[in-house]
């Protein structure tokens, strides 16, 4: 795709973004949890690793040589498995209680796949060798 690394970028920028945002509210405590904030610490702060590994991602998506593609493939892997997690450990149940899943748990883990798919389409031109 032409405007593939374009897209991943602009995802990744948008996966730190929604850090931000409201991903679970906990009726027990009364409280909503970000990717930076949880009760305690109890479920850490996965905004950091999203950031790290975000940023990590946003320059491979712009350096135009295909060692850079080949990590940025494993970092948007790890990326999307580390999303997977969160996902399920924020909207899990415990005791009696079930949180209420907000958008941006949702927008997080629909950007983690979306920075997969776009390392997964570079847009490397192909020279053949005489």
């Amino acid at each position: 795709m032409k405007y593939s690394q374009w897209i991943g970028a602009a995802a990744v920028a948008g996966l730190i973004a929604v850090c931000f945002m409201n991903w679970a509210y906990y009726p027990d405590i009364n409280k909503h949890f970000t990717g930076f904030f949880s009760e305690a610490n109890q479920y850490g702060k996965p905004g950091k690793a999203f950031v790290v590994l975000g940023g990590i991602a946003a320059v491979f998506f712009l350096i135009p040589r295909v060692w850079a593609k080949r990590w940025n493939l494993l970092i948007a892997a790890i990326i999307t498995a580390y999303a997977v997690r969160t996902f399920i450990m924020f909207g899990a149940c415990y005791g009696a209680v079930c949180p209420t899943r907000e958008l941006g748990i949702y927008l997080m883990l629909v950007l983690s796949v979306v920075v997969l798919v776009m390392s997964l389409l570079p847009d490397l031109p192909v020279t053949e060798k005489k």
